[in-house]
């Protein structure tokens, strides 16, 4: 499966923004799939992961109550719906899964970046105080 993110932009702060992930290859929804983020000289920080398998969607402190995930099966796409922006959201985001035959059905697996092992090329979100 290959990812490609897209979506990224310029918004004020308060604002929205939408990203997306097409999967290519394979049905995304036989896969977890998360979002990461990394702002200029900080590591990567989890955002949010779906499993789709159970229906189960974690998210980062930081982002829980404004940021949302949804699936489209027709597209093969997965939307990040990001609001309430603030300029400490500002950072590349990345799409990843999950594309392995097992897995860890835990909240400490789909935040550990190191679990995925498909990742898409990133997209640029910048937030404007």
């Amino acid at each position: 499966v290959q990812l490609q993110a897209s979506g990224g932009g310029l918004v004020q702060a308060g604002g929205s923004l939408r990203l997306s992930c097409t999967a290519s290859g394979r049905t995304f929804t036989n896969y977890p799939m998360g979002w990461f983020r990394q702002a200029p000289g900080k590591e990567r920080e989890f955002v949010t992961a779906v499993i789709w398998a159970s229906g189960r969607t974690y998210f980062g402190d930081s982002v829980k109550g404004r940021f949302t995930v949804t699936g489209d099966n027709a597209k093969n796409t997965i939307h990040l719906q990001m609001n309430s922006l603030q300029p400490e959201d500002t950072a590349v985001y990345y799409c990843a899964a999950v594309v392995k035959e097992t897995y860890v059905s835990a909240r400490y697996y789909f935040t550990d970046e190191t679990s995925y092992n498909v990742w898409g090329q990133g997209t640029q979100v910048t937030v404007s105080s």
